[in-house]
């Protein structure tokens, strides 16, 4: 597990990452691959608010928006970028 240090709705907290897969688009065509989403890609986050004593913090969940929901997954993102996605 990662935690990352994070602003939810402006109050500071933790971000407990439990799971995070990356699939890379594939690079064939889409006739070979099972589904639309491994043609394209696709990335899954699972991952806790915790207050700033990594505690987790439900009252602070409640706080997510769609927006503050895509801020979570960029930082998640950013924090788990290698060095070859910048190729």
């Amino acid at each position: 597990m990662n935690t990352i240090q994070h602003k939810l709705a402006g109050i500071p907290c933790l971000i407990e990452v439990t799971n995070y897969v990356r699939v890379a688009p594939w690079p064939g065509s889409a006739q070979t691959c099972d589904s639309s989403d491994d043609f394209h890609g696709y990335t899954e986050y699972e991952y806790n608010i915790l207050d700033r004593r990594g505690r987790k913090a439900p009252w602070l969940e409640r706080k997510i928006t769609p927006e503050e929901k895509a801020k979570i997954e960029q930082a998640i993102d950013a924090d788990y970028a290698s060095p070859e996605d910048d190729l």
